[in-house]
């Protein structure tokens, strides 16, 4: 069993990192494997070790309270790695934490792979199971609506940073026109120091809010 990797980041896929510990590269499955790139290497990724009876998968995480948030929502019936993984890549854990705790089905059913029963059955099992994680689910206000409209920051522009995000969020799929939409309407929010990690996940917080 492997509860955790040290190692440097080799490669990076739009759903896998590589990361590579005294020459074996370990193919770990991520909610957002440019953050793992982008991080100070070496870095430490918590694991979640899943075997099933054609493939060994490794799911890796950046601390071992969004591991351990991936484990309750497998506890759910009808929620897989891959589902529990598309929950996490869509926003935060905190936002998806308080979604829960406020029984917010709307914000549940907009995340991929997610019906309405299913979110549901993740209201009826974890709702009063997510206190323990460490989460500060109140850090950002109103977490679960994804919100960053209200900030008092002034627009910057386009800088490296964005355009490395924006790289990255196009090697996910989206397109120019729809990350150009997410940079108008999130670039107010913003100090002139985000990282490329933050720019990402703030980023597909806005494309996730449409």
């Amino acid at each position: 069993m492997i509860d955790y990797l040290k190692g440097t980041v080799t490669f990076v896929e739009s759903d896998y990192a590589v990361v590579e510990v005294r020459d074996i590269g370990y193919r770990v499955f991520a909610p957002n494997p440019y953050a793992l790139k982008a991080a100070q290497q070496p870095i430490t990724v918590h694991i979640h070790y899943h075997v099933r009876e054609d493939a060994v998968l490794l799911f890796g995480f950046e601390s071992r309270e969004q591991k351990q948030l991936f484990r309750k929502l497998l506890d759910v019936s009808g929620v897989g790695p891959k589902v529990a993984l598309g929950m996490l890549s869509a926003g935060t854990p905190e936002a998806l934490v308080q979604a829960i705790q406020h029984e917010n089905l709307t914000y549940l059913t907009k995340l991929p792979g997610i019906g309405k029963k299913t979110a549901q059955r993740i209201l009826l099992d974890l709702k009063d199971k997510l206190g323990d994680l460490g989460f500060d689910v109140f850090a950002g206000g109103n977490a679960f609506s994804l919100q960053y409209e209200d900030a008092p920051h002034e627009s910057i522009p386009e800088g490296k940073a964005w355009k490395d995000a924006k790289e990255a969020l196009k090697a996910l799929g989206y397109t120019d026109t729809e990350l150009d939409g997410a940079w108008q309407k999130m670039k107010s929010t913003l100090s002139d120091e985000e990282s490329v990690d933050v720019l990402m996940k703030k980023a597909l917080q806005q494309l996730f809010k449409g």
